[in-house]
């Protein structure tokens, strides 16, 4: 048997020290890269509570999810994101005026996310709005834009 010079057994551990540093800079790298959703946080599935908790014409805010979960008139819900279609900025809700007011630009929507003051080129994006067992959830994982309005965009129980 050949005994292994010492420079050889250098070679070897080095390339496997570098060898290790290199997979474990490509797991961190995935692992950075990969979205990290759970539910309750914005990408993720919110459930904000049952049908009966939201009254006919209001406006609820969810910070955490960005959102704001508008229960209309006729008992329809709508999740709507809170970035205004113009330049991105959070709009709030105007309880006083009842309508979304911008703070940047003065843009307007109404309540169900329509533009009703310029520069907002578009409605407000919703997101998905899913009721199961009384139960109202809100999916952020996915945000929905559109250029109008629609009766399809109104969940009901």
């Amino acid at each position: 048997m050949s005994e292994m010079k010492r420079r050889d057994f250098l070679k070897v551990v080095w390339g496997a020290a570098g060898l290790a540093v290199l997979g474990e800079a490509g797991w961190v790298g995935l692992q950075f890269f990969s979205p990290q959703v759970v539910d309750g946080e914005f990408g993720g599935v919110f459930k904000v509570g049952a049908v009966d908790d939201f009254p006919p014409g209001s406006v609820t805010p969810f910070n955490a999810g960005r959102f704001y979960l508008v229960r209309l008139e006729d008992g329809g819900f709508l999740a709507l994101y809170r970035k205004c279609t113009h330049l991105g900025c959070a709009v709030p809700w105007n309880q006083a005026e009842g309508r979304f007011i911008c703070p940047c630009h003065a843009s307007e929507f109404e309540m169900d996310g329509q533009v009703r003051n310029p520069p907002a080129p578009r409605p407000l994006d919703r997101f998905v709005v899913t009721i199961a067992d009384g139960q109202v959830s809100v999916d952020t994982g996915t945000t929905i834009t559109r250029d109008h309005t629609s009766p399809d965009d109104v969940v009901y129980a």
